[in-house]
Formats: structure tokens, sequence, C-alpha cells
């Protein structure tokens, strides 16, 4: 398995320094240091106490962790997101809370990341809850040749937007 050095900062003392949870996954968790209300409707960036100094060539992808996106309202509405090798500031996750206005103003409770079947309402992020992941991409470099018409190099499939049915 090939390793890559990744350096991280810690910004905050009680921030969780991202980990695998299993031999073999790509993503690795990373979690809120900060606790956050987020109002049906609303986006707000959590941050998380960590810096980066990733290698020139790679990039890290921030995605929605699935049973997050399954049985809450909650988003990464930028997904993948992207931190470059170049960006040094702590790291933010944005999330959007997708859930309906006026079926929170009838319930009007407060819900965790604990909390399933996607209810509507204001979601608390807590400290240390696994928010997204985070998966180390190698990027190539775009070499860009222009050409007097691409067709006729390499094969066209042909159609476009659900060309291929929905």
């Amino acid at each position: 398995m090939n390793k890559v050095k990744v350096f991280i900062e810690k910004c905050r003392d009680d921030a969780i320094i991202p980990t695998y949870a299993n031999v073999g996954d790509a993503g690795m968790d990373v979690c809120s240091a900060e606790e956050v209300l987020i109002n049906p409707g609303e986006t707000k960036i959590i941050k998380t106490g960590l810096k980066f100094a990733i290698p020139k060539g790679y990039e890290i992808q921030v995605r929605p962790r699935s049973g997050i996106s399954l049985k809450t309202p909650l988003r990464v509405p930028n997904s993948p997101g992207t931190i470059d090798s170049g960006y040094r500031d702590e790291l933010g996750i944005i999330i959007s809370n997708t859930s309906f206005k006026d079926k929170f103003e009838k319930e009007n409770k407060i819900y965790d990341l604990n909390d399933k079947n996607n209810k509507n309402g204001v979601y608390k992020i807590k400290m240390g809850d696994r928010l997204a992941q985070l998966v180390l991409v190698e990027v190539p470099k775009i070499d860009f040749k222009i050409v007097d018409s691409v067709e006729g190099i390499g094969n066209d499939r042909g159609g476009g937007f659900g060309s291929t049915g929905i």
C-alpha cells in the first residue's frame, strides 16, 4: 500500500486527528471541533480544528458520510470539496440542513446526528461528531492540445445529458 506523507496541525487542543475506521478504507472520518446549531434551510461551515500541508500533485477531497446523508437532512453541498495542496487555513466542512421550514415549526425540536429517519428541524452538531470523510487523491495536470476537431479522436459514445435514460 502506497503511503503519502501529509502534515497536519491541530489548531485547537481538542481537535481529533482523522483516522481510517477499517483497513483498506478509502476515506477517513473528520470530526467537528465545535458545537453548532443548523436551522432548517441554513448552510454553515463547521470547523475541524485542523490544518493540512498536502504535497503538490495531491488534493484531499471532502465527501459526505453515507449514514448522515441517508438518515438526516444534513448535506455536504459542494461534494466532493477540494483541499488544494497550497491551502493552509483551518479546514471547515460546509453543511446544509435541507429540513423543510414549515414542518419544523410544528415539531420544534433539536436533533443531533444520532436521530434517524430524516427528521425535520434544527440539528445540533456536537464536538467530536464525525461529519464527513477525507480522501487523498493524486491530481494529474492537464496538458491541453488545441485541435480543429475532436471528432475521430478516441471513441464518441454519443448522446449527452440523459441520453442513456433515467
